[in-house]
């Protein structure tokens, strides 16, 4: 009777991940910082190298495609899991990591895999950089915008904030608008165009979909906001960005 192969499960993968990297450690741990301090900047300088030709990747595969997809995967987790420690909710940064990896399990090409990767540190460090401004706010201002991140597939209403909160509506209106400059109605419209426009570049849901899931109150008034923040339809703005992750503050 043949013997049955062990399979490899991620799991042992994100298990093992420190004894699989063998790229330099002290260089990779600065890597997982920058992007933990959402050092925009310094991330870009050192995505120059295509991730794809990185030295020092250990073989977890025969097949190279494979193997950059196993290096990526635990890439993607320990980011992740740095992100997290600096205070990144795990819903979001599990969400993250769930999308790229299954992006970086369809390529067909390392350069491909590449883009994914660059896309990637790109995404966490630019929500890490905003969540430490975040940080700089107060510990209710702090509640309500992970309160928003967390519930961005419904209609957010100021009554429900300020009961998570305990705060007067009155008073949370005002102190939302002096902490972040952004009056609450204004801070989650902004927040769902962004999830939009990456769900318009990334996903093959349909605009109705879209419009559904982010808890829109018609297509029509989706069309209609998008194309006033960016002077494009949901289709003009998936035909000139397909493929590309949104970010909303990337420095150049």
């Amino acid at each position: 009777m043949p013997s049955r192969k062990k399979q490899i499960s991620y799991q042992e993968f994100l298990s093992r991940e420190f004894e699989l990297f063998h790229a330099p450690y002290q260089e990779e741990t600065d890597f997982f910082h920058a992007v933990k301090n959402g050092e925009i900047k310094k991330i870009q300088v050192l995505l120059r190298d295509s991730f794809h030709t990185k030295e020092g990747l250990g073989t977890l595969s025969k097949d190279p495609l494979q193997n950059l997809k196993y290096h990526f995967t635990i890439t993607t987790a320990m980011v992740a899991r740095y992100c997290i420690s600096g205070g990144m909710a795990q819903a979001e940064a599990f969400s993250l990591s769930d999308y790229y990896i299954r992006l970086a399990d369809e390529a067909t090409s390392p350069e491909e895999i590449s883009d994914i990767h660059h896309d990637m540190c790109l995404a966490y460090t630019t929500r890490m950089r905003e969540q430490l401004r975040q940080d700089q706010v107060s510990s209710s201002i702090r509640i309500c915008i992970n309160y928003i991140y967390e519930h961005l597939h419904t209609r957010i209403t100021i009554l429900t904030l300020a009961s998570v909160t305990n705060l007067s509506q009155t008073y949370l209106s005002r102190l939302f608008k002096k902490e972040t400059g952004f009056s609450i109605s204004e801070y989650i419209l902004n927040k769902k165009l962004d999830t939009a426009k990456s769900m318009l570049a990334n996903s093959s849901y349909s605009i109705a979909e879209i419009s559904a899931s982010l808890a829109f109150p018609s297509q029509s008034y989706f069309s209609n906001v998008l194309k006033k923040n960016c002077g494009m339809t949901p289709k003009q703005y998936r035909d000139q960005n397909i493929g590309k992750m949104v970010l909303d503050e990337i420095i150049p």
